[in-house]
């Protein structure tokens, strides 16, 4: 297996991980935790945002949440916020749609994770479709410098 820049990071940094490779190319984050036999509320996907041309923002939640943009903006100190179209993906972040990770974007965005990743394992893309990485929360924050905060819609 070829490590991805994602865990060349976590490597470098002394996090302990464990590597899932799943086929079936880019699939949406709740097909993705039924093929790695987790729950829906420990795998997470990687949003990012954009407040104004060059003013990105990275959000972490769980797979089947929405993120809540009111609450992503408060999180972040903006007015509001915007989601990245996907076709700005790649040049912004150097991922493509369905294999963005928190770690390893071209810069370190303010990143923040939604309080239910608080203190238990969670699951990330590796940075590249078809491969998660499990670690500590309290890990991949210390790594990409995040915060934790509320940031999905109330499921009714």
């Amino acid at each position: 297996m070829t490590k991805t820049n994602a865990m060349r990071i976590l490597d470098r940094e002394g996090v302990i991980y464990s590597v899932h490779a799943y086929e079936g190319g880019a699939l949406s984050g709740v097909q993705v935790a039924k093929v790695l036999g987790e729950d829906e509320d420990g795998v997470f996907k990687t949003l990012v945002t954009v407040a104004s041309p060059g003013r990105y923002y990275v959000f972490v939640i769980p797979v089947a949440a929405e993120l809540d943009l009111k609450k992503a903006a408060a999180a972040a100190g903006e007015k509001s916020l915007e989601m990245l179209p996907q076709k700005q993906l790649l040049p912004v972040t150097g991922y493509v749609h369905g294999g963005c990770s928190p770690v390893g974007m071209k810069k370190l965005f303010p990143t923040f994770f939604d309080e239910s990743a608080r203190g238990r394992q969670i699951f990330v893309s590796a940075g590249r479709v078809g491969m998660q990485v499990g670690l500590n929360a309290g890990d991949i924050l210390r790594v990409t410098g995040g915060a934790y905060a509320a940031l999905t819609r109330s499921r009714a």
